[in-house]
């Protein structure tokens, strides 16, 4: 029998103990403190001022330290707010409380009454006047001093992550208040916050392959959502004309230290606003958000990166001759050597690809992740762009733009396409490459071309990937450290 499965057995047995004295699993502590708010309010309090006031807390928490020192005993409590220490004696407690106290573990949940002193070292501490055990732990911790380092582990086991890493704790806290500050920033602009199907009859919005379930009782084939865009824009012919949707996607393709086939995507949509409007929303929205969860500079795996200045804007080619000057204008332009290029750098293009969907399939391989500071993509070609409206200067291009930032896709945005009959024709080209076996390409969409034949006002739109935005807020290096369970092979 190895450490860990002696360690259970042993804790197995205090717990049948336990039971035997009927006071297993006790559901009747009231809590009235938290560690975090004690150590707040009477942390800077005189020592001598402390004792004469006689503060009395009750709080609770998992035992994470603990020194057992004769008649007297030392241990730590943490609750979701932070550490408190606590001191267990027979004088104040009862020579029982201190004997029961010996035996608890590491990692067992106490309630405790008492009253707030200081110790001779400085430290506040709880002196207890009773001490209940209100859940035993059958697992042990990881080691005190090296906490939980293995990085599969940690994913595939969060609830201890979270219980032993401050760090983590502090990600997804932070997670947590980027999501609000992005959602309040959108309320205040008026925004409505709206909630669209997440099992659909039809994939859209994104060119991705979908998860496919079935429906029992309407004996039909449905899919999850891969992106809300379709739904969200049938609300703007409604006469919503400002919407957002904080949701989750599902996309049934490869995971990534940036791809979880879950994750969470912010769209948005806003009548009578053109592409350049949009970029800059977002460069407020995102500047917003970094300044209220922390800082307009943040640093990313050792790099600054400022939030506070305008981004750069560029097209393809003209990222693709900053950043490889080498490849000529000759081949820039032409289809026949941009593909005999692409094919020499091991890079095999698509078939049927058009000269920008060229360019584009160049600049993923080859510049995107040179893009550390924020950089907007615009004037993506029409072919890679099925939602996208048409420039008007140049019909093979459109009003599209994707962000860019420490080397990877943050948010993608366009002027909305609002011509049906030029959508129903982009949707028919879809279909085409699906049936030619690209499992990415959309399906043609009847009731969205009927909504757009009501009439949609010209809108932007655009989607943030949340996991990466927090990724980057947070300086995580991979989706898995900002998604709480992340998807894993098994076990």
């Amino acid at each position: 029998m190895d450490d860990t499965n002696q360690i259970i057995e042993e804790r197995r047995a205090k717990l049948k103990a336990l039971r035997a004295k009927g006071v297993a699993f006790p559901n009747d502590f009231v809590r009235e403190h938290y560690a975090g708010d004690i150590v707040a309010q009477h942390g800077g309090t005189d020592k001598d001022a402390l004792e004469q006031q006689n503060v009395t807390v009750a709080v609770a928490g998992r035992i994470m330290l603990k020194r057992v020192m004769g008649k007297v005993c030392f241990g730590t409590i943490q609750d979701s707010s932070g550490r408190i220490q606590i001191f267990v004696s027979a004088n104040d407690s009862g020579a029982d409380t201190v004997e029961a106290f010996k035996h608890y573990d590491i990692g067992d949940i106490v309630g405790v009454n008492g009253a707030l002193f200081y110790t001779k070292t400085g430290e506040l501490t709880v002196r207890v006047k009773t001490l209940r055990l209100l859940t035993k732990a059958l697992r042990p911790l990881p080691e005190k001093f090296h906490g939980l380092t293995d990085q599969e582990v940690k994913y595939r086991q969060r609830y201890v992550d979270l219980i032993v890493n401050e760090d983590t704790r502090a990600t997804f806290r932070k997670r947590s208040l980027i999501m609000q500050e992005t959602r309040n920033y959108l309320i205040l602009n008026n925004y409505l916050e709206v909630e669209t199907p997440m099992m659909q009859p039809i994939p859209g919005g994104a060119a991705a392959r979908p998860f496919v379930t079935h429906h029992n009782a309407l004996d039909m084939q449905l899919y999850l959502r891969i992106a809300p865009e379709l739904y969200l824009k049938r609300l703007v012919v409604g006469g919503f004309e400002k919407v957002f949707e904080i949701n989750r996607n599902f996309r049934n393709e490869g995971m990534s230290t940036r791809h979880n086939p879950e994750f969470t995507m912010l769209e948005f949509y806003c009548a009578y606003m053109a592409v350049g409007g949009m970029m800059d929303f977002i460069e407020a929205l995102i500047r917003h958000v970094a300044l209220a969860t922390g800082s307009t500079t943040v640093t990313y795996q050792g790099k600054a990166i400022d939030f506070a200045k305008p981004y750069a804007r560029l097209t393809i080619p003209d990222a693709i001759r900053k950043y490889h000057p080498d490849i000529g204008e000759d081949v820039l332009n032409d289809k026949i050597k941009l593909t005999a290029k692409l094919k020499s750098m091991n890079i095999e293009p698509r078939a049927n690809d058009g000269l920008g969907a060229l360019q584009l399939t160049l600049f993923e391989n080859t510049v995107e992740a040179k893009l550390f500071e924020p950089t907007f993509l615009i004037d993506y070609p029409a072919e890679v762009s099925p939602l996208a409206r048409r420039s008007d200067k140049n019909p093979d291009i459109t009003e599209r733009f994707e962000l860019y930032i420490a080397g990877r896709e943050i948010a993608n945005g366009f002027s909305e396409l609002n011509d049906p009959e030029d959508q129903a024709e982009r949707f028919m080209e879809q279909v085409k490459q699906k049936d030619a076996g690209d499992h990415e390409a959309m399906h043609y969409d009847a009731d969205y071309i009927r909504a757009l034949e009501y009439g949609l006002p010209p809108t932007a739109g655009a989607g943030i990937g949340i996991d990466r935005l927090v990724m980057l807020l947070t300086d995580s290096p991979s989706i898995r450290d900002v998604i709480l369970f992340p998807h894993m092979r098994p076990e």
